[in-house]
């Protein structure tokens, strides 16, 4: 059963993040909600798959998203169960497909996201074959979701240290996710999708980092035609968009975007006068700003 949307990060959720007391650059004593960060374990049947570093939320759609992501959960496999113990920090998805991945496991390519990520295999596996859609793009709608997703409560807003990545439906929010490192938020949302069969043709993906091969990967790989995000691009990802034919955004900052790949599906109907340029108590990450 689909959720109610949007499913919108909640700050104030519980083990999220903690309280910690130090001292500011007078001397006097702050206090400051710092993000958590926690292992979490994914199996796929009986094999141990990857312990992901994470701040702990729908480890679920992360382990489901994670797998999916890697090309171990294919499209067919039907899930048969997702057990979640929080105790030991585990979840173990099970498959009705006897699976083993052995030969995958021992080739691991670490990549450059935050909470380094790891990817398994070529890191190309997965892509021949793959077509985009031909989806349309509203500049309009880009500019509606940039001024959405700059003031909806997040962590980020209340602690930092943390990325974003949001499910977009032209210019509507569906789901926004949040972790230590991007490609977990983009893996919990592959794992919703999934989870909930969500069709991707129609839908837009937006982060809060910068656009990177592995970024672009996924988002080819869940078959999202429109990638967008508020800082820059790798150099390597721009080439494995352009090869794929994949529309991709950066350096999205108010009335500003680049489009390094995909412009015919951009239909240019947004009246830039009437455009806000982007209020600083609102802005989050920028090229320059990005780690």
């Amino acid at each position: 059963m689909l959720p109610n949307l949007p499913l919108l990060p909640d700050p104030s959720a519980a083990r999220l993040t903690r309280a910690v007391r130090g001292h500011d650059h007078t001397g006097a004593e702050v206090e400051l909600p710092v993000v958590e960060e926690r292992p979490l374990t994914i199996y796929l049947n009986s094999q141990e798959i990857v312990t992901a570093m994470t701040i702990g939320d729908y480890p679920e759609y992360l382990a489901l998203g994670f797998l999916r992501n890697q090309g171990m959960l294919r499209d067919d496999d039907t899930v048969t169960g997702i057990d979640y113990d929080e105790d030991i920090e585990t979840v173990v998805v099970r498959t009705d497909r006897q699976t083993s991945y052995e030969d995958k496991l021992k080739k691991k390519t670490r990549t450059s996201g935050c909470a380094v990520g790891t990817v398994f295999g070529d890191m190309m596996e997965g892509l021949e074959g793959v077509t985009l859609p031909s989806a349309s793009l509203r500049t309009s709608w880009l500019y509606a979701l940039s001024r959405q997703i700059n003031t909806l409560p997040s962590l980020y807003l209340s602690a930092g240290a943390i990325h974003g990545t949001v499910l977009c439906q032209e210019d509507k929010v569906l789901v926004y996710m949040e972790d230590v490192g991007r490609h977990n938020a983009v893996d919990k949302i592959a794992g919703f999708m999934r989870h909930h069969d969500v069709p991707a043709a129609d839908k837009i993906l937006y982060t809060t980092g910068r656009l990177t091969s592995e970024m672009v990967i996924k988002t080819a790989m869940m078959g999202i035609p429109i990638l967008a995000s508020r800082s820059g691009f790798t150099a390597w990802g721009v080439e494995i968009a352009q090869q794929l034919g994949l529309t991709l955004i950066g350096r999205m900052r108010g009335q500003r975007f680049v489009c390094l790949s995909g412009e015919s599906r951009l239909i240019r109907d947004a009246d830039l006068a009437s455009i806000p340029e982007e209020d600083r108590r609102h802005r989050r990450k920028s090229a320059e700003d990005d780690a």
